[in-house]
């Protein structure tokens, strides 16, 4: 039988076509549910007439087959949607021939289930991310990420707008009960559930704080860089507030706000006002270098 694809391959960019590649040597086939289907159904009638010939079987026992057939075809839908996904995320020096083939398998195996079209967009994330930089992604962290529900996904994703780069992706939330944060749903029952599923480290009463060797930073905001200076300061360090992220917190911050550092693509991930809550906080710290900033719109009363 012809193979047959829904996706011509030769006009994928190079990593992708790669990508393709790997996981049909780590999984098996892909791209060809037309093809796995008539595979899958010829099978069946073949095992269905021997074991009516040698059995008798009853007709709930055809069900049950049948009902098989289809759990694989809806299986094998969604690994090609999920990796069809990926393909916008690859970068052009990704290397997904060095993700390891455990590494695919485990990883097909979790998300083989997985139908509904945003969490398959995580998924695809996930495994752009790891044919870019293989390694990226611990099994753990598959592992979490299969048994997250939707809205505790959608939950972080919300959390996440209040996510800096400062060497790498962090949290500010300074004052938990302030309307900055409670007006977009960040309030202590969600940093408490956040913290009990082990995306967040949360401590109402307590605080984090980053140090630096260098007397200037830059950190960003969705494009937006703010320069910190320490030279008023007594010393290097800064409060980042009452929560940090986990690895695997930091590993899911990597998926869902990639660009949080460049220009947002998507503006409903910016929330403006606070980009000036946290700068207002900065200076009142005396660590912002920026001039305009802190002459014509902050001040310390």
């Amino acid at each position: 039988m012809p193979n047959v694809s829904l996706v011509d391959v030769g006009k994928l960019s190079k990593p992708a076509t790669v990508l393709v590649e790997k996981i049909s040597n780590a999984i098996g086939i892909v791209y060809e549910p037309r093809r796995i289907k008539q595979k899958a159904i010829a099978e069946a009638e073949a095992s269905k007439t021997k074991a009516l010939m040698d059995l008798e079987i009853q007709d709930i026992q055809n069900r049950a087959l049948n009902r098989l057939v289809i759990e694989e075809i809806k299986k094998q839908e969604n690994i090609e949607s999920i990796t069809e996904k990926s393909f916008s995320s690859l970068e052009e020096n990704a290397t997904p021939e060095n993700i390891e083939d455990d590494w695919l398998s485990n990883f097909f195996d979790k998300c083989k289930l997985i139908s509904d079209d945003e969490m398959q967009t995580l998924w695809a994330e996930i495994l752009a991310g790891e044919s870019n930089t293989p390694g990226t992604f611990s099994k753990r962290t598959i592992e979490f990420i299969s048994t997250l529900d939707k809205s505790d996904a959608l939950l972080f994703d919300n959390f996440l707008k209040y996510c800096w780069f400062i060497l790498g992706y962090q949290p500010l939330i300074i004052d938990y009960q302030n309307n900055i944060y409670n007006n977009n749903n960040i309030n202590l029952n969600t940093l408490m559930h956040l913290n009990q599923i082990g995306l967040i480290s949360f401590t109402p009463t307590g605080g984090f704080e980053t140090t630096f060797t260098a007397n200037t930073i830059d950190i960003g905001y969705y494009g937006r860089i703010l320069n910190l200076n320490f030279k008023n300061s007594s010393q290097n360090k800064i409060n980042i507030g009452c929560v940090d992220l986990t690895k695997i917190g930091k590993d899911l911050a990597r998926v869902n706000h990639p660009n949080i550092y460049k220009k947002a693509d998507d503006k409903a991930e910016y929330i403006d006002d606070f980009f000036h809550f946290i700068v207002k906080i900065f200076f009142q710290a005396n660590v912002i270098l920026s001039e305009p900033l802190s002459n014509k719109i902050y001040n310390k009363k």
